[in-house]
């Protein structure tokens, strides 16, 4: 992991929760946007815990560089970037999230929560209140016409994955997908994963969008 934050205190008390555990390890740290890509360039972490709000490059800009960054031969993805901000209804974490970052993270939160959400990021899930997965739908879908899939990109997926896209668009969680449809959860993960591959989705916030997009949920 790579904390960047231009708060020095704050990121040693971070360091010091991670250093407590045995599965996070903090390979690097920066004070501001550009060092924290630099940093990350060199350490390669798998999460990259992001102030929003910072000196130069903002938190935004930084995530956008970092998710862009070549996918080096022994990795599957980018650095994942988790966002850390004051307010749940900061203006830049719409952008954030439109930036390639896997979700966001109050200040104040407590430390199982920030090590649940980092080890969530970490296996590729994405991190975001209920509130504002409201709030990203309605940032994204507004108040268009009845929901459509012009592009006919549902047609793609077989009725389970529909079944399952649909779960996910009402925030159900991978535990809770399996208990409704009493499956596995190798299985759920392997639907899950086809669906985002013939979909070309990033991660489940991008899901539950398409999911209300084209209807599966209702607004």
């Amino acid at each position: 992991m790579v904390l960047v934050d231009d708060q020095v205190l704050l990121r040693k008390a971070f360091r010091v929760i991670f250093d407590e555990t045995e599965d996070i390890a903090v390979v690097g740290e920066a004070g501001d946007g550009a060092a924290g890509v630099r940093v990350v360039e060199q350490t390669r972490p798998d999460v990259v815990l992001m102030d929003i709000r910072m000196p130069g490059i903002d938190g935004v800009e930084a995530t956008r560089r970092i998710r862009s960054l070549p996918v080096g031969p022994h990795e599957t993805d980018a650095p994942r970037v988790l966002i850390l901000t004051t307010f749940d209804l900061d203006e830049y974490v719409y952008a954030a999230l439109r930036a390639g970052a896997s979700g966001f993270l109050l200040k104040d939160a407590l430390t199982d929560d920030l090590l649940a959400a980092v080890r969530a990021v970490a296996s590729g899930e994405a991190v975001t209140s209920p509130t504002v997965t409201r709030r990203l739908i309605a940032h994204f879908v507004g108040d268009a016409a009845a929901p459509t899939d012009p592009s006919g990109r549902l047609t793609t997926l077989t009725a389970r994955e529909r079944e399952v896209l649909t779960l996910i668009g009402r925030g159900r969680s991978n535990t809770e997908i399996q208990q409704d449809l009493h499956l596995a959860p190798g299985t759920i993960r392997t639907h899950i994963n086809r669906i985002f591959t013939k979909l070309d989705l990033r991660d489940r916030v991008q899901a539950v969008i398409l999911a209300y997009e084209c209807g599966l949920v209702p607004r």
